[in-house]
């Protein structure tokens, strides 16, 4: 049964393989039809909400609507719809680069193109299907993972990486592991670096940016998913720790510049790292939704054209922690994946280069993070 905010309630019809979802509106909520299903059918997306109106499955007291329908006070929702996807997460044989393991956590660096655990769209294909069927080949099974966000089909996920980012992430096989790690990310007590490509010469060889970052205030598709240095009340604190490591310039003198830089995480904000480098004028390469531009190899090394980085240029190399059982300071170091290190290889070989620099405070170590 279905028990919506405003009241609602449903029944299951399972004759027709359907669930009958029905909703009453206790109050005036002026809100489009396809959005107010969004906020209570939280496994399908807005698009596919929508799908289910455009097919039918869906009216208001008992009228086909549009989408756009606004809702008011007694309206009557029904929707047929599939049922929610188990939660129960089914293994997958997807390859993982395993950097640890024990029999409290495993250490992985992740790929550019695979999400963390199952969301809205995205029920398979996810490190989590690989890493149930990791321990299955292990003799174990789901029971590897801390129960921990087991609700949310997201058993063991202490942090997460986006899609888009590469590098080392650590998830729990224990209930007590999973608390233990969560309250060291919780207090801030890990050692987070990333190394990123970004365009321009980043001139200051050590930055402390300390911008407020909350959600973009803009309506528009493809706006609203940003977050924005604002400095209202919906900002909160975000630092980060901006070191250069290498500086490449053009030898043909045409002024274009990318510098490779580590960067600290004091805070954990949204979209940290991309917001506070593209305030600062140096969004990350091939990070389109931060006016970052993808980049043609060819234009680097010309017998390179056609070849193109199009990710965000933004890799996790380093993760320091206390492992969970002994209390011992880990610290685990993930080598660039192929695509962003290839940039890198292209630019030392193409370009002029830099000497490496290693900051005061700079914890990574290029040679084993870009072999």
């Amino acid at each position: 049964m279905w028990v919506g905010e405003q009241s609602g309630e449903g029944e299951n019809d399972e004759g027709e393989g359907l669930c009958r979802v029905a909703f009453k509106l206790t109050r005036d909520l002026n809100k489009r039809l396809d959005k107010y299903l969004t906020d209570r059918i939280t496994f399908m997306s807005r698009t596919q909400l929508q799908g289910l109106i455009e097919a039918g499955l869906v009216t208001v007291n008992a009228r086909t609507p549009k989408a756009s329908t606004k809702l008011r006070l007694d309206d009557e929702v029904e929707v047929a719809l599939p049922p929610p996807p188990s939660k129960e997460i089914q293994g997958e044989d997807i390859p993982i680069d395993v950097l640890f393991e024990d029999e409290a956590m495993i250490v992985l660096n992740k790929r550019p193109d695979i999400i963390v655990h199952p969301a809205r769209s995205h029920h398979s294909g996810t490190l989590l299907n690989a890493l149930v069927h990791h321990f299955a080949q292990q003799g174990g099974g789901t029971s590897t993972l801390s129960s921990v966000g087991e609700d949310k089909a997201r058993p063991g996920v202490v942090h997460r990486l986006d899609r888009r980012t590469s590098g080392v992430m650590v998830v729990a096989k224990d209930d007590e592991a999973h608390w233990k790690l969560g309250r060291q990310f919780e207090n801030r007590a890990v050692d987070k670096r990333y190394l990123a490509l970004v365009q321009g010469n980043v001139e200051v060889d050590a930055d402390h940016i300390e911008l407020p970052i909350g959600p973009s205030p803009s309506k528009v598709k493809g706006q609203r998913e940003k977050m924005v240095v604002r400095y209202d009340e919906l900002g909160k604190h975000a630092h980060t720790v901006c070191r250069v490591r290498q500086r490449f310039s053009d030898p043909s003198g045409s002024g274009r510049a990318f510098t490779l830089v580590e960067l600290e995480l004091k805070t954990g904000r949204t979209h940290q790292i991309r917001v506070h480098m593209t305030h600062r004028g140096h969004p990350l390469v091939g990070d389109d939704m931060y006016e970052g531009d993808a980049l043609d190899l060819g234009t680097i090394d010309p017998s390179r054209r056609g070849e193109v980085f199009e990710r965000q240029a933004l890799h996790a190399a380093l993760l320091g922690i206390h492992h969970p059982a002994t209390n011992e300071k880990r610290v685990f170091t993930a080598p660039l994946h192929a695509d962003m290190l290839e940039v890198v290889r292209v630019l030392r070989k193409s370009w002029d280069s830099s000497e490496v620099l290693t900051i005061p405070g700079a914890t990574v170590d290029l040679d084993e993070a870009l072999p």
